[in-house]
């Protein structure tokens, strides 16, 4: 005797009308369920398959600190940052045009230095860092976590303190 799997059922709603109804994805049996994110996701990359992160992490923090002061525009890095930190450093922009705005400062260059970085890698594709800028006003640290994904580094997080 063969076992005859149902495609769809038909249920009928009221007199004339009539639904089909579609079983269920654990309903079909031996099917494996088709997961978009595994193919079309970012994909992981080892650090060893990676170039050196210190370039990017001293570039990406010249470049924050320059958007936040208005200098630079936040597409430039939109390349080498997630959209998560992209629409977190996108409200920090609004805030600080804002604030520029009501006290009648222009957007200017900042000068400042780069201090000491500190590296760290947690596991394997990810670096953590934190860098020291220094201004002629005011120290401020930027921490950035760099992931390897699609075989880049990108940034998953960057705060500036």
């Amino acid at each position: 005797m063969s076992t005859v799997e149902p495609v769809e059922r038909v249920e009928t709603v009221a007199p004339g009308l009539t639904s089909r109804v579609m079983p269920s994805p654990e309903a079909k049996a031996g099917r494996p369920r088709f997961v978009s994110d595994e193919f079309f996701g970012h994909q992981p990359s080892a650090t060893s398959a990676l170039p050196d992160p210190s370039p990017l992490i001293e570039n990406l923090t010249r470049a924050v600190i320059e958007i936040l002061a208005g200098a630079r525009d936040l597409e430039q890095i939109s390349r080498w940052v997630t959209d998560d930190v992209y629409r977190h450093l996108l409200k920090r922009v609004v805030l600080s045009a804002r604030a520029r705005q009501a006290t009648g400062r222009k957007a200017t260059r900042p000068h400042f230095s780069i201090g000491s970085i500190s590296q760290f890698e947690p596991r394997d594709g990810a670096v953590e860092a934190v860098v020291i800028v220094r201004n002629r006003a005011r120290t401020r640290a930027v921490a950035l976590r760099l992931e390897g994904l699609d075989n880049r580094w990108r940034a998953t997080a960057i705060n500036v303190l």
